[in-house]
């Protein structure tokens, strides 16, 4: 029997509409999921003009409703947090502990946003009688989704705060485990963060926890600096909006250190010009992380890269779901990662333009979609 579910279509066209999707039945490796939260970020106002209809959202946290034949690791009632990079465990870059890339089911590493074998049956969600993908094989912007199993991980917490749980699969998620993961940032190092949106506030908050001395947050907008504060930054730098590479900003950066750069510096500014602007943050053989994944050419001055300079662009915080996710959720539980500080505003669904138009203008740290 299919399941009528209130969700938010995007059309492919740049708009989108709150409407009815029916939903069958979980196949014997899925999972259907009541949305409790979903996070919002950039890639799901992208998604509006991804050039077909598909089913938004791809942050968030929920309730199992329903399970397939084969699921043995959840349970109806369990609470799960969802995760877009889903691995299958078998492939080479599974094997290697890369899940976050796996060949077989990134809809990000095999081939964009199609069907791969991570996404529930195709067909199984409909909209106007026509099969309807979901975002990054999730849909979280719907009041229910169906996913694979691959796709949940349980979170064992009594009185789960579904809006933070929902935000960790994709911006926090990103932040920290570039940090973490990627970086493995040593403590009482010294580190520059490029950007102090919703990844950037979680790269500081992340190198706080990890134990950096000095943290020099950068941006061109001074309440978001102040928010930086608040999440860890130690020094700050306006930055300006002519400062071509942030290279002013970089000679201020080494005026903080005695004339050298950071042992680390992370780029979340998502704007391609600054791509290589980490670069002239760092000492010689430090650390560049491009982690806001900017997609497109640019040009680098090599000079910026010498020497020994280290330059990573990893994925996802380089995400390991089943054991990320319960780390996070004890750093939360713990106090020292800032989950809820990090969620400006929560919404209904039927706002959802308005959460948008909020995120555009920079109102928002993070902005939550909440369920009934």
């Amino acid at each position: 029997m299919s399941i009528i579910s209130k969700s938010a279509v995007a059309k492919g066209d740049g708009t989108f509409s709150i409407c009815n999707v029916s939903i069958s039945e979980p196949d014997s490796d899925e999972v259907l999921v009541k949305m409790k939260a979903a996070g919002l970020c950039h890639t799901d106002y992208d998604s509006l003009s991804w050039g077909k209809p598909i089913i938004m959202g791809h942050e968030g946290a929920g309730i199992v409703e329903k399970v397939g034949a084969k699921i043995t690791h959840v349970k109806p009632g369990d609470q799960v947090i969802l995760n877009w990079a889903t691995p299958c465990m078998h492939c080479f870059q599974c094997q290697e502990g890369n899940q976050h890339i796996c060949e077989n089911n990134s809809p990000v590493v095999a081939g964009g946003n199609g069907h791969t074998p991570g996404q529930a049956s195709l067909g199984s969600t409909k909209w106007e009688g026509n099969a309807i993908e979901r975002s990054f094989n999730l849909g979280t912007l719907s009041e229910y989704t169906l996913v694979k199993e691959s796709a949940v991980v349980k979170v064992e917490e009594p009185s789960l705060n579904f809006s933070a749980a929902s935000i960790i699969s994709c911006g926090v998620m990103t932040g920290y485990g570039s940090v973490v993961n990627a970086a493995k940032l040593k403590a009482g190092s010294s580190v520059v963060v490029l950007g102090c949106g919703g990844v950037g506030l979680n790269v500081i908050n992340a190198c706080q926890i990890s134990g950096a001395s000095l943290i020099i947050a950068v941006d061109i907008n001074p309440a978001k600096l102040e928010m930086a504060k608040e999440f860890g930054a130690t020094k700050v730098i306006l930055a300006e909006k002519d400062d071509v590479g942030l290279i002013s900003a970089s000679l201020k950066v080494k005026e903080m250190l005695g004339g050298r750069g950071a042992d680390y510096a992370f780029e979340c500014t998502a704007i391609p010009a600054l791509g290589a602007a980490p670069l002239a943050m760092i000492r010689n053989a430090g650390t560049a992380v491009q982690v806001s994944g900017i997609e497109e050419e640019i040009t680098i001055d090599m000079r910026l890269f010498e020497w020994d300079k280290i330059y990573i662009n990893p994925l996802y915080g380089k995400c390991r779901p089943q054991i990320d996710f319960p780390i996070i959720m004890q750093l939360y539980k713990n106090g020292q990662l800032k989950l809820d500080q990090m969620i400006s505003k929560e919404y209904k669904l039927d706002d959802l333009q308005l959460a948008f138009d909020d995120m555009l203008a920079g109102v928002n740290a993070k902005g939550v979609i909440v369920f009934p």
